[in-house]
This record gives C-alpha cells, sequence and structure tokens, in this order.
C-alpha cells in the first residue's frame, strides 16, 4: 500500500528486453536503499513492482506481460525517469490518499497550461474509467496523489493543478503533450459507485419484474 506522495523521481540505469518481459534497474541511491530488502514493494511510476536485486543504490525490479500491457512501463528507455514511492509503514503520515500501485488505465496527456507559479494538465482517459471521476476527487497519476480540479464528461477529461514542490519532486514538470500516464482512480470511489450502481440496477430489475407480474 502506498500513499501516493511521491519521494522523488530516479533514472532508468539499465534495460533488459524480452518477449512479455523487462527487467529494469532504477538508481534509487543508498539513503532510498535504506530498510529495503528482496521483496518488498516499490511504486515505479504508479505500478506496484517488487525488488528482485539491491546493490550499491541500484534496485531492479522484474515487469511481465500483463503489467507491459497495462501500464506505460514497456515504453521506458535508459536514462528516462519515474516517479518512486516506498511502500507505506504502520505508523507514517498519510499525505495523500490510499494508492495500491494496480494500474486501473493509461491515460494520455492532451493539454499543458503554465499561469505564474503553476501547472495545469488536461488528461484524457477510457470511458470506462470516468464514472469514478469526480471534481475534487482524488486520483494517482504515475503515482502521485492528486485533486481533480475539473471534469468534461463527454470529452473524457479532466484536470489537474500542481505546485512548484510537486513538479521538483515528479516527472510532470517534464511532461509533453501526448505523454502517456499511469491512471489508477481511488478504490474507495470505485466501490461506492459500483455499489450504488448494483443496488439502482436491482431495484430497476424488481420494479420491471413487478409490472411483468401485473400484466
Amino acid at each position: 500500500m502506498f500513499t501516493g506522495i511521491v519521494h522523488n523521481h530516479h533514472p532508468i540505469c539499465a534495460l533488459e528486453r524480452k518477449e512479455g518481459f523487462l527487467s529494469l534497474e532504477i538508481e534509487l541511491g543508498k539513503d532510498m536503499t535504506v530498510g529495503l530488502e528482496r521483496g518488498a514493494s516499490v511504486s515505479v511510476s504508479g505500478v506496484c513492482l517488487t525488488a528482485v536485486d539491491i546493490e550499491d543504490g541500484r534496485v531492479r525490479f522484474d515487469v511481465i506481460g500483463e503489467t507491459l500491457n497495462r501500464t506505460t512501463l514497456g515504453a521506458l528507455n535508459i536514462g528516462d525517469r519515474v516517479n518512486i514511492e516506498r511502500a507505506a509503514r504502520f505508523g507514517d503520515e498519510i499525505g495523500g490518499h490510499d494508492v495500491s500501485g494496480h494500474v486501473t488505465g493509461v491515460g494520455r496527456l492532451v493539454q499543458i497550461e503554465r499561469p505564474a507559479n503553476n501547472w495545469v494538465g488536461t488528461f484524457e482517459v477510457d470511458a470506462e474509467l470516468m464514472p469514478y471521476i469526480f471534481h475534487k476527487g482524488f486520483i494517482a497519476l504515475d503515482g502521485a496523489s492528486l485533486t481533480i480540479a475539473s471534469v468534461e464528461r463527454a470529452a473524457r477529461r479532466f484536470t489537474v493543478h500542481l505546485i512548484p514542490e510537486t513538479l521538483t519532486r515528479t516527472t510532470f514538470g517534464t511532461r509533453a503533450v501526448g505523454d502517456g500516464i499511469n491512471v489508477e482512480v481511488d478504490p474507495r470511489t470505485v466501490a461506492v459507485v459500483d455499489t450504488v450502481e448494483a443496488v439502482i440496477e436491482d431495484r430497476l430489475q424488481a420494479l420491471l419484474q413487478a409490472h411483468l407480474d401485473k400484466a
């Protein structure tokens, strides 16, 4: 489990690609690897990965086909930087929201605005994600916990506003229009929306059946 508070962005220093498989090595530095053990979970641009090897501040992760198909990790190259968050520990301050690291879709950055001391990004996602995206709701983009500023449902778009500190600690400051981004919708929102939809559907079915019985 993660909080969506990205610690920093770090470079990919080695890659090995095979069919349906990617092994990537990230330069985390010795400070970020203190207490990190093989088998531990790390959020890499919003994707929960398992550390399989740790040496001199470098950590290796293996990514299988299912993850490559559902995330942006397959497009990474040596030198690219990724958002990193260590797994939350009991007693940690929760500054963001509950983030699982299980990406629910890949969005696309379609517009960037840069008003004074701000960064405003507009993202487009698949229609299946829109029922879970609300004004002032939570969303995780490349692992960063963000608040949704506005929503355009018909266009399948939403915006987020970032402060300079977020731009410094994440990769958003170097993003360009057209870039893909890992999206994880808020799991609590998913639970509420799906439950309400199921209840409404059950009641409609019951009303329909009662009408048919009377006919």
